[in-house]
């Protein structure tokens, strides 16, 4: 039991301690706001910019994705996005990457090791890669799901059709566990051919060392898109798994895993608001509306949240388009329709960015 006397020490004690907090308020508000921390992300963004290029792992080759064109530039969507990390920490220049080729097996740890800056390599987010390789994934900026692919002569119309057929896989890969699970789910008497470069598994499914070959719906229409006659090849109805690709850098850089979120949602924002490349300018001089002057980096001083310019969504912008620009510059070329990948307003869409503010 308390005496009045213990209750008046306590009174004076707890009236002292919001007095004094009462008092800093003022000051407390008029401060200026404090710079982002300095974690990984900040160190990050600095070591790329003194070594002068940003270093990305991308896939060895993979149509419409990551792959080197006649004249040895590399050229994708995923590459795209490389490109857009880049330009906006190093501005307007485009060429400041380096294009670092991984395998499935490899690619963590070419991450991990310092190897590369970040992953831009159509990679699928789980649970246990979020959470036990030291690796953070900065958004989904493509939403996938694992299929198969037969050759037309074989006259198969579903994946059911394949019990005892051989699959060509990749080991390293979630595509390898899906299929385990799903023919153990569905009593399906199925042979793997576990082959690690996309190369060589392409390779032995031509030669008929396997029935059918299995990966990412997106990944067998790019390989479809580059066979000698693409036609001879089908692509299965059935989707066998959740997919959701996107870039992945590692734990403990916030800001620049920041950087790498936002660029995602600055491209798919300036498909809703309809800047491209070649109005992003004249948008900035002339489009009254608020939340487009702050992507275009005229208001709101969001880059420099980040560590890099103002104008960085203008200058990507204006090198690779928006998220339609660069999905119909790459993709749809190799058949590959918009779908789940579409803005949140289409019918079926599930791109969807967060307010610039």
């Amino acid at each position: 039991m308390k005496t009045s006397g213990t209750r008046a020490l306590l009174r004076r004690a707890f009236f002292g301690a919001v007095g004094a907090s009462m008092l800093s308020l003022p000051a407390m508000a008029q401060a200026p706001a404090a710079a982002p921390s300095a974690g990984g992300g900040a160190n990050m963004i600095d070591t790329i910019l003194a070594r002068g290029s940003l270093l990305c792992g991308v896939n060895t080759g993979l149509a419409g994705f990551a792959l080197p064109d006649s004249q040895g530039v590399w050229r994708g969507f995923d590459v795209d996005y490389c490109r857009a990390v880049a330009i906006a920490i190093f501005g307007t220049d485009t060429n400041r990457v380096r294009y670092v080729p991984t395998t499935a097996q490899v690619r963590f740890t070419a991450l991990q090791s310092g190897e590369v800056d970040m992953l831009s390599r159509n990679t699928t987010w789980t649970l246990s890669r979020d959470t036990s390789l030291g690796l953070d994934f900065a958004g989904i900026n493509f939403y996938d799901g694992q299929g198969f692919m037969v050759k037309r002569s074989l006259n198969v119309q579903n994946a059911r059709q394949l019990d005892g057929a051989t699959i060509c896989v990749q080991p390293g890969t979630t595509t390898e566990q899906n299929l385990a699970d799903w023919a153990r789910g569905n009593r399906i008497n199925i042979r793997p051919v576990v082959i690690e470069r996309l190369e060589d598994n392409i390779a032995a499914y031509n030669a008929g060392r396997c029935d059918a070959y299995t990966t990412d719906v997106s990944g067998l229409a790019a390989i479809r898109a580059v066979q000698q006659n693409p036609n001879d090849h089908v692509i299965l109805p059935d989707v066998i798994s959740k997919e959701p690709l996107g870039p992945l850098v590692r734990h403990g850089d916030q800001r620049f895993a920041d950087l790498l979120r936002w660029i995602h949602n600055g491209l798919l924002a300036a498909e809703e608001f309809g800047i491209t490349a070649a109005n992003a300018q004249q948008m900035l001089a002339n489009d009254p509306r608020p939340e487009v002057q702050r992507i275009l980096g005229r208001t709101g001083g969001l880059g420099q949240m980040m560590g890099v310019d103002n104008a960085w969504m203008l200058n990507i912008l204006r090198a690779t388009g928006n998220y339609a620009e660069i999905f119909e510059r790459n993709l749809t070329p190799i058949g590959l329709q918009r779908g789940r990948n579409a803005l949140w307003t289409a019918p079926g869409g599930l791109q969807y960015a967060p307010p610039f503010r």
